[in-house]
């Protein structure tokens, strides 16, 4: 990897860290949102993210000259821990329900 890929790499990073931190958060009004759209909103999240990784990974493979692999590599991994994160959270969910259910009145 030469220099100049490093420093494009690097200044995509701190595009996308300060994209994320002006994203607003709903976590930010706590009052007006339910778990149920947290949840959903999450899902959405995830799956707009794997549908951007797969755009750009079909953009690659059909030699756009705007998409990098560097790029795509990225995509691909953020959208491979987002799903891996969402996992996590239903099965800790799953758990959560099982054990209520398991309670004795």
């Amino acid at each position: 990897m030469t220099t100049t890929n490093i420093d494009q790499v690097l200044a995509q990073i701190r595009t996308m860290s300060a994209q994320a931190a002006a994203t607003p958060k709903v976590a930010d009004d706590p009052a007006g949102a339910s778990f149920g759209d947290l949840l959903t909103q999450s899902i959405n999240q995830v799956n707009e993210t794997q549908q951007h990784a797969g755009e750009m990974k079909r953009a690659f493979e059909l030699g756009a000259e705007d998409v990098n692999l560097a790029e795509v590599m990225v995509a691909v991994q953020k959208s491979s821990l987002s799903f891996e994160a969402m996992l996590q959270v239903r099965n800790k969910l799953v758990d959560a329900y099982k054990e209520v259910m398991n309670m004795t009145i």
